[in-house]
């Protein structure tokens, strides 16, 4: 009985607090929306100083000009638009630079492998014909680099999830006829609860838009039809564009996980697609 009163104590505290967090993050896409309602010269090209990570931003620009941490964060530059609240699922246009996406295309393509799927009985990596991109991590080292320090600010204050709750970006590149398979990012195992607990999000940014196909497809968002590589089918399709990042949850504000999350990647038929995914868990992961 006291297991149980432990137990129910947990899931109330997890619940409450991702409600919390939620109206926080409504609050602040609200502000965000305000603040990009404001038409500006072209902030896509502005160049960034590889020196400390920071855009560099043009005269004329409001009040924060001189705010190093709303430079980070590209205020009045990135702009969010709700697509789906089941699952919960928000598009930041202008969310990395294209310096920024460049960059991280760069860094990885000489360490690129072919995916693997996490094995739910060992944790570890394992090939799949379910995933048959290739793609790395990015090093812990890495991660204190000034561009990645920036880009991985931005998701956490974005998100409204602490920083050390996220896993290593990992950089992925589709070539032609490469997809992944309709999945969830939640674990259905305990054996990768032990390190961070659940999955509750994930950013996906774009770091390409020379490719045809390659949608981010969710079946089971919304009650239209989309264009996944070369098919129409009925759900919810995210074209890859460049600098753009999205944000969805694998958990809901029950705090059980969503199942509605479900997506995959659609088939690339021409180009290649380059996405960065970030995701996040339910506690510090290191």
């Amino acid at each position: 009985m006291a297991g149980m009163k432990i137990v129910f104590g947990l899931l109330t505290f997890v619940t409450f607090g991702m409600i919390i967090g939620a109206l926080f993050q409504l609050a602040f896409i609200r502000r965000l929306e305000e603040s990009s309602g404001t038409k500006f010269p072209s902030f896509r090209r502005m160049h960034e100083s590889q020196s400390n990570g920071y855009l560099r931003l043009p005269r004329g620009i409001p009040h924060w000009v001189d705010d190093k941490e709303a430079v980070v964060l590209r205020l009045g530059i990135v702009k969010p638009e709700v697509l789906s609240w089941s699952p919960r699922i928000i598009v930041f246009h202008n969310f990395l630079s294209m310096e920024e996406c460049d960059y991280l295309r760069e860094i990885s393509r000489p360490r690129l492998q072919i995916s693997t799927v996490v094995d739910t009985k060992t944790g570890k990596g394992i090939k799949s014909d379910v995933r048959t991109s290739s793609g790395m991590f990015l090093s812990p080292e890495e991660r204190k680099y000034p561009i990645i320090q920036a880009i991985e600010r931005r998701i956490a204050v974005y998100s409204q999830i602490p920083e050390e709750n996220g896993e290593l970006i990992q950089v992925l590149r589709y070539e032609k006829n490469q997809f992944y398979r309709p999945h969830h990012d939640y674990f259905s195992d305990t054996f990768n609860l032990k390190r961070g607990g659940q999955r509750i999000a994930t950013m996906l940014m774009y770091l390409a838009d020379n490719v045809e196909g390659g949608e981010t497809y969710f079946p089971m968002a919304g009650n239209g039809k989309c264009t996944c590589g070369t098919k129409t089918v009925k759900g919810l399709c995210v074209k890859p564009i460049k600098g753009d990042a999205m944000l969805f949850w694998s958990m809901g504000l029950d705090g059980q996980s969503d199942i509605n999350s479900l997506h995959g990647g659609c088939e690339v038929f021409a180009g290649e697609k380059w996405s960065a995914t970030k995701w996040m868990r339910q506690k510090a992961t290191s």
